[in-house]
C-alpha cells in the first residue's frame, strides 16, 4: 500500500511537471499573448490607469492656491475636465474607421501633452497661463480617458456581446479603482506632494497604453469556437481579484490616515498593490492552458463518417444541382454591386432617420440620436450623473466648509474610488443576474440608483455632524453604478454596430449636467456665501474659503430636486423598454448554437484573420 501511494504521488508529480513543461514554451507563450483573455487583462491594466479625472479633488487645492483661483474658476476648470473626459465622440468616430491601437495611441499622446503642461504650470516652470489655456490643457488631458475607454472597453464588449453587463461592470470597476491606485503609487514614488501626482498622471497612463497598444484588438467569435475561449467564468475570477484589490486599497487608505508610515513601508505596500493588480495574469494562463487541452482532446476524437445509401440522383437532378453552384459567383458579384454605396443609398440614411428599427436591432447613428429613448436616457443622465459628479468634485471644499480635519477630507476623496468601484461592479453583475433570471429591465435599476443618490445629497445639504462619511459612500456608489447601466442600456436598445460612437455620445450628458449643477449652481452659490463672510467681495488674492453648512445647503437641495426629476424620467424609459427586456435580448448572439472545439490550425487562422481586421500584421 505504501508503494502504491508513493507511485500515485509520483504520477501526480509527473503530471504537474508535464503541465509546467507544456506551459514554459514559446509556443504556449505566443498562444497566451495572442489569446482573447490576455486582451482582457491588457484592458484591465489600461483602464486601471485611466481614471485620473476622479482624483481632481486631491490636486484641486494646489491649483487653487498656486494659481490664485476662486471657487467658480476652479469649478470652471472642473467642468472642462468633465467635458474632456466625457465628450468622446471624436474617439468613437475614430474607432469606427480605424483599429483600436490607433485610438489608444492617440489617447496616450493627448494624456501626456495635457497633464504635463498642467504640471509645468503649477510647478512654476512656465509662466502662469491664462484660465482659458488651463481649460484647454485639462480638457485635452482628460479627453484621453475617453480614448482609453473607447479603445479598450468597447472592444471588449464587442468581443463578449453575451456578457456585456458583466464586462462593463468589471472594466468600469477598475476605472473606479484607478483613483485609489494612483494615490497609493504617487505616495510611494513621490511622497505626499500633490504637484507630483499631476506628473504621475501625465506619464503613467500613456506608458501603459503604449505597452499594450497592439494587444487590444477585435477578435470576432467564430462558430464552433472552444467553450473556454468564450466562457464567462474567468470574468468572475477577475471579479474576485478586483474585490481583493478594493479591500486592500480600503485597508491601506484607512491605515495611512490613522498613522504615519515610513517611506519604506509605503514602497512595500505599493509593491503588494502591483502584485494584486497583475494577479489576473494567472487566470489568463490557466484559461489558455484549458483551451490548449480542449483543442488537443478534440484532435484525438476520430471523425464520424456517415454513409448515405440512397440511390444516386438522375443526371437531370445533377445538372440542376450544379446550376446554383455555377451561378454563385454571379450572385456574389451582383450583391457586391448592390452593396456599393451610391448617392441615393447614402441619402437614404437621412430619410430613415425618423424610421428606426425595433429596439435591440442595429440603429444608425442618426436614428439613435433622434430617438425618444436616447433623449429620455440623456435627460436622466444629465440629472443623475451631473449631481453626483458635482458632489465628488467639491468633496474637498465640502469637508473644509463643514470643519472636517484635512486627513479626514483626504480619506473621503480616496475612498470615493472604492465606493465608485463597488457601484460599478454591483450594477454590472447584479443587473445582468436579475435581467437573466427575472427579466428586470436595466432602466428600472437606474431609477433605483438615482433615488438612492438623493439620500447622499440631502446629507450634504443639511450638514449633519459626521454625515459626510455616509454621504461619500452613497454618492460614490451611485456615481459608479450609473455608468454600467447607461452603457449597457445603449448597447442593448440601439445595437452594437455603431456602439463606439453611441457609447461616447451617452457620456456627453455628464459634462452638461456638471456645468449646470457644478459651475452655475454650486460654484456660484458657494462664492456668494464666501463673499458674505469676506466683506461682500472676493476680489484680490486673499482667502476665498467659505465656512459653514450654508455654503452648499441651497446647492444640494437644488441638486436633490434635479435627481428626483431624473429618476422620474428614467421611469418613462423603463416603461418604453419593458416589453423589449421581457424578451430574450441576447437570442441572436446564440444563433450559431453551442460552441465546440476547433483544431489548433483553425485557431491560428482565426488569429491571423483577427490581425487583418485590426489593421496589423504578425
Amino acid at each position: 500500500m505504501v508503494s502504491s501511494a508513493s507511485g500515485s504521488g509520483g504520477g501526480g508529480d509527473g503530471c504537474t511537471a508535464a503541465a509546467v513543461k507544456e506551459v514554459a514554451t514559446l509556443r504556449f507563450a505566443r498562444q497566451v499573448v495572442l489569446g482573447r483573455w490576455f486582451m482582457v487583462f491588457a484592458c484591465l491594466l489600461i483602464l486601471s490607469a485611466s481614471g485620473a479625472t476622479y482624483i481632481f479633488g486631491i490636486y484641486s487645492k494646489v491649483l487653487k492656491s498656486t494659481l490664485g483661483y476662486d471657487q467658480q474658476t476652479l469649478n470652471t476648470l472642473s467642468f472642462f475636465k468633465d467635458l474632456g473626459a466625457n465628450v468622446g465622440v471624436l474617439s468613437g468616430l475614430l474607432n469606427e474607421v480605424t483599429p483600436p491601437w490607433v485610438v489608444l495611441a492617440t489617447g496616450a499622446a493627448m494624456n501626456l501633452a495635457g497633464y504635463l503642461m498642467i504640471y509645468l504650470a503649477i510647478d512654476g516652470r512656465t509662466a502662469r497661463p491664462p484660465v482659458w489655456l488651463m481649460c484647454i490643457y485639462i480638457c485635452v488631458g482628460a479627453n484621453s480617458q475617453s480614448f482609453a475607454n473607447t479603445g479598450a472597453l468597447v472592444t471588449c464588449v464587442k468581443n463578449f456581446p453575451e456578457s456585456r453587463g458583466v464586462v462593463l461592470g468589471l472594466l468600469k470597476g477598475f476605472v473606479g479603482l484607478s483613483g485609489a491606485i494612483f494615490t497609493q503609487l504617487y505616495i510611494a514614488i513621490y511622497g505626499d506632494d500633490a504637484k507630483s501626482l499631476v506628473l504621475l498622471v501625465a506619464w503613467l497612463p500613456a506608458a501603459v497604453s503604449i505597452l499594450f497598444v497592439h494587444t487590444v484588438r477585435l477578435m470576432p467569435r467564430r462558430r464552433g469556437e472552444s467553450q473556454s475561449a468564450t466562457s464567462s467564468d474567468p470574468f468572475y475570477c477577475f471579479l474576485y481579484i478586483s474585490m481583493g484589490l478594493a479591500t486592500y486599497l480600503l485597508v491601506m487608505i484607512v491605515v495611512q490616515n490613522q498613522m504615519d508610515l515610513s517611506h519604506a513601508a509605503l514602497v512595500v505596500s505599493a509593491a503588494a498593490l502591483l502584485l494584486i493588480l497583475f494577479l489576473p495574469l494567472a487566470v489568463v494562463v490557466k484559461q489558455e492552458y484549458r483551451i490548449k487541452r480542449e483543442l488537443e482532446e478534440a484532435l484525438l476524437v476520430p471523425p464520424t463518417v456517415t454513409i448515405d445509401n440512397k440511390a444516386a440522383p438522375p443526371s437531370s437532378d445533377l445538372q440542376m444541382a450544379e446550376q446554383p453552384a455555377k451561378t454563385e459567383p454571379a450572385k456574389a458579384e451582383e450583391s457586391s454591386k448592390l452593396s456599393t454605396p451610391t448617392p441615393a443609398s447614402s441619402s437614404s440614411c437621412w430619410k430613415n432617420m425618423f424610421n428606426p428599427p425595433a429596439q435591440g436591432e442595429d440603429y444608425t447613428i442618426l436614428q439613435a440620436l433622434v430617438s425618444v429613448d436616447m433623449l429620455v436616457l440623456f435627460l436622466a443622465t444629465i440629472c443623475g450623473v451631473g449631481g453626483t459628479l458635482t458632489a465628488i468634485d467639491n468633496m474637498g471644499q465640502i469637508g473644509q466648509s463643514l470643519g472636517y480635519p484635512p486627513k479626514s477630507i483626504k480619506t473621503f476623496i480616496s475612498l470615493i474610488s472604492i465606493w465608485n468601484y463597488a457601484g460599478r461592479v454591483t450594477a454590472g453583475f447584479a443587473s445582468e443576474a436579475v435581467l437573466a433570471r427575472y427579466k428586470f429591465p436595466r432602466p428600472l435599476a437606474l431609477t433605483l440608483v438615482l433615488l438612492l443618490a438623493c439620500a447622499g445629497h440631502l446629507l450634504i445639504a443639511f450638514g449633519v455632524p459626521g454625515s459626510l462619511y455616509a454621504a461619500s459612500v452613497i454618492i460614490g456608489f451611485c456615481f459608479g453604478a450609473q455608468w454600467p447601466l447607461l452603457y449597457a442600456i445603449i448597447s442593448e436598445v440601439f445595437g452594437l454596430k455603431y456602439y463606439s460612437t453611441l457609447y461616447n455620445f451617452g457620456s456627453v450628458a455628464s459634462p452638461i449636467g456638471a456645468y449646470v449643477l457644478n459651475v452655475r449652481v454650486a460654484g456660484y452659490l458657494y462664492d456668494v456665501e464666501a463673499a458674505k463672510q469676506h466683506g461682500g467681495t472676493l476680489d484680490g488674492a486673499g482667502d476665498k474659503t467659505c465656512i459653514g453648512a450654508q455654503c452648499f445647503r441651497l446647492s444640494f437641495l437644488i441638486i436633490t430636486a434635479a435627481t428626483v426629476a431624473g429618476a422620474l424620467v428614467s421611469l418613462v424609459l423603463a416603461w418604453r423598454t419593458g416589453k423589449f427586456y421581457r424578451s430574450d435580448i441576447y437570442a441572436r448572439f446564440r444563433a450559431d448554437g453551442q460552441p465546440a472545439a476547433l483544431p489548433e490550425q483553425q485557431r491560428l487562422k482565426d488569429s491571423a484573420e483577427s490581425s487583418a481586421v485590426n489593421g496589423t500584421k504578425e
